[in-house]
């Protein structure tokens, strides 16, 4: 029997290809015309999921938080014009929240790119601000570089979205000459770390320091550092505090973490960065939480730990730089520090003297916050209740993806993270509409763990289409929904700045109805004390579930108000 020739190659294929050599897991995408030799190819291979989204939105958010919790790319697609200006948030999303992923749209084909064609807008120029790097194929032949570059220069540090383009009539077109192209293999990239002298300068001024505190980003999350931040903590008994994004980077439950710092007004973290006399950045990104915030006169002194230098900001201006792998910088720095100890003191007199090194007042405050409202009985329910309800429901490993809203400050304030990349919140960009979509990405890459989106209805209804998304593929994802009618963030700052709201009410469906609508089981509690076993049940069902709550948000003022009070004793 003659042996059968392989199909003749096209751009499609070999786009294809060169995905798969790079490892690429998943497509998500919305079908269009100009992507249809794309989707013919992938339904011919099984090394790539392809999921099919609602919304191109949903698609980019699926990749962004793919590579927000692997640090891998998934693919984002949607066909020219429409489709591909709605990738355009998920991909902001993806460049200030430093997630890899590669977004392919399709585009008219090139010999009508010169003049007025259908849907035709310059996708590539539009792109430009919000990727690291994005081109048009203008020849089959060199997919194999494009396909390489986007996915080497999305992982890279700071790492962030790519995006490539490829006219519709390449897609479909031969490369030139016999030889069939093959797919570039990608390579290890090793980091280096900060010379023997950079070490020691900074392992003097930590010794120098009184109270020193850590400010944990993203960056401690992105490379996998959380081991070593934690053993650097406990070496030196130096508290930890994390930036909304860097959740997880320390074991809340240890008296080292002061939780989350983010809040624009006062908080009890902002003292100990008050009384902090060096505070030691690792991984963070000033787009996280500005500098002013936490460091308004400009006076502390400051130790700078990534991937990357510093960014050059008035109020921020490290004494030192130590740039490149995080790990390893930070357990050389433990061992360059702990001969000498902090603040004249050796290992034994930093133990004994926690009150002053620890800030124990302040986690002391925290927990008080964390803990006063748990057993509260108040119809709606209170952000504190509804927040420990949660964490008791779920394990350590379980997923929770924040929607954007006032929700998210409570999330970032009083929900305990206990391990690394299981609080997400986006705080770089902040688009409503990421936690649904979110979640299912979640869910699709740990299958065994429990995932929930925590939305408020604001945002759980600008990608709440996904829901038939989840069903259809087997996301099992709980969707909590705290409802209050309006877009509470904003109604919160309006009272705070001009003492009442403006244009933030609005209608909602019965949730529950909706999510049943999709097939999908829906949950009300009755009343406070039910919240936790409806959590339960919902948690449990074979299936994707909604949980309405009906929530408190006069506890929005009543924080601010409290942190002012804060304020006026600091």
């Amino acid at each position: 029997m003659a042996p059968v020739s392989p199909a003749p190659q096209t751009g499609a294929g070999l786009l294809v290809d060169c995905l798969a050599a790079e490892g690429c897991e998943y497509v998500f995408s919305v079908p269009g015309e100009e992507t249809m030799a794309i989707l013919d190819t992938l339904s011919r291979q099984d090394a790539i999921r392809h999921i099919t989204t609602r919304h191109e939105q949903g698609a980019a958010f699926m990749a962004d938080v793919h590579g927000r919790l692997t640090g891998r790319c998934a693919v984002a697609m949607a066909t020219l014009g429409p489709g591909a200006t709605n990738l355009m948030t998920g991909i902001a999303d993806a460049y200030l929240d430093r997630a890899p992923m590669v977004a392919i749209t399709g585009q008219t084909g090139s010999d009508k790119l010169h003049k007025e064609a259908h849907q035709l807008v310059d996708i590539v120029r539009m792109f430009e601000p919000v990727t690291k790097w994005n081109t048009r194929v203008e020849g089959v032949d060199a997919i194999p570089e494009i396909v390489r570059k986007a996915f080497r220069l999305a992982q890279l540090e700071k790492p962030g979205p790519t995006h490539i383009e490829l006219p519709e009539n390449l897609a479909g077109m031969a490369p030139e000459g016999s030889p069939r192209r093959v797919p570039i293999k990608p390579h290890q990239t090793y980091f280096p770390e900060p010379t023997d002298e950079a070490i020691a300068h900074a392992a003097r001024l930590i010794a120098e320091s009184k109270r020193p505190i850590v400010l944990a980003g993203n960056g401690v999350l992105r490379r996998r550092a959380a081991p070593e931040l934690r053993a650097f903590a406990r070496g030196l008994h130096v508290p930890v505090a994390v930036t909304f994004m860097g959740k997880g980077a320390i074991d809340d439950r240890s008296h080292l973490s002061l939780m989350a710092v983010g809040l624009q007004a006062r908080d009890h973290v902002l003292s100990g960065f008050d009384r902090a006399d060096l505070v030691l950045s690792v991984g963070y990104d000033l787009v996280e939480y500005a500098p002013e915030q936490w460091n308004p006169d400009g006076r502390k002194r400051i130790v700078h730990v990534d991937t990357q230098p510093a960014e050059v900001d008035a109020l921020y201006r490290p004494e030192v730089e130590l740039v490149g792998d995080i790990e390893g910088t930070l357990r050389r720095l433990l061992e360059a520090v702990e001969p000498m100890g902090i603040g004249g003191r050796d290992a034994t007199a930093r133990h004994e003297s926690r009150e002053i090194l620890v800030h124990a007042d302040l986690r002391t405050a925290l927990l008080e916050d964390l803990h006063a409202f748990e057993a509260d009985e108040g119809w709606p329910i209170k952000p504190q209740r509804a927040i420990a309800d949660l964490r008791k429901a779920l394990e350590p490993s379980d997923i929770v993806v924040s929607d954007v809203g006032a929700h998210k400050v409570w999330v970032a304030r009083l929900f305990q993270a206990y391990e690394p990349n299981t609080v997400i919140i986006s705080n770089g960009f902040a688009a409503m509409g990421i936690s649904l979509p979110g979640a299912i990405a979640a869910k699709v890459i740990h299958p065994d763990r429990k995932v929930v989106a925590l939305c408020g209805d604001g945002g759980f209804l600008m990608n709440s289409q996904e829901m038939e998304t989840a069903r259809r593929i087997g996301a099992n994802v709980t969707v909590m929904v705290w409802r209050d009618d309006g877009y509470g963030l904003i109604d919160w700052k309006q009272r705070n700045e001009f003492g009442r709201p403006f244009g933030v009410e609005f209608g909602n469906p019965d949730f529950v109805a909706f999510a049943q609508s999709f097939g999908i089981a829906g949950f009300r509690p009755a009343d406070s004390a039910d919240l936790y076993p409806t959590l339960r049940r919902a948690l449990e069902v074979d299936g994707p579930a909604l949980v309405e709550v009906p929530i408190d948000y006069r506890e929005n003022l009543r924080l601010t108000e409290r942190l002012g009070a804060l304020a006026t004793r600091s």
